[in-house]
């Protein structure tokens, strides 16, 4: 277990073609079932402080206790996800903790010193906040808020996981009004 902020609770890979991604994810290697978003609604985005409108797909699925997280971003809009394709790379971009008390441990992180680069919202109590923190390739640090709908649904992404025999291996996202 990490000292820094408990267990390492997500994998965020980058990548350039998402279906293919979750193909390869739950064919050769087994994980999913995954629940894909082919729009994730982010409100208040914002990228070294500036404010846009991203156009992100996600799919995400458990291996385990860790949930890994599949990332296509579909516009320009800057972020760290654009950054990191630019460099020339895909794979591995973060790596998340999740927290129930958001606002206490982004305090004490910036106090520690971290810079946030980019965050926003995914629903109610989903904030997240991404780090000036890739001293190499895929370590960005995220603190991603799972409480509220966005924890109900990381709970059940998780269950999903548990004993899946590969049928039905994409599915949509459940409607985070309704958890």
């Amino acid at each position: 277990m990490s000292r820094f902020l408990g267990e390492i609770r997500q994998l965020g890979y980058v990548v350039h073609d998402i279906e293919a991604a979750m193909d390869y994810w739950s064919r050769t290697l087994g994980v999913g079932p995954w629940f894909y978003n082919p729009r994730v609604p982010i409100e208040n985005y914002r990228y070294r402080g500036e404010s846009h409108q991203p156009h992100n797909s996600v799919a995400l699925a458990n291996s385990g206790f860790v949930q890994v997280e599949l990332i296509q971003t579909r516009n320009d809009v800057p972020s760290m996800y654009r950054d990191f394709l630019q460099a020339g790379r895909t794979g591995l971009q973060h790596v998340a903790y999740w927290t129930s008390d958001y606002d206490a441990d982004l305090e004490r992180l910036q106090r520690e010193g971290f810079k946030p680069v980019m965050n926003g919202e995914v629903g109610e109590r989903g904030r997240f906040v991404y780090f000036d923190t890739e001293y190499h390739p895929g370590t960005v640090i995220e603190l991603s808020e799972v409480a509220g709908p966005k924890g109900r649904m990381f709970d059940l992404i998780r269950q999903a996981s548990e004993g899946w025999d590969g049928s039905d291996p994409v599915r949509p996202f459940p409607d985070l009004g309704k958890l």
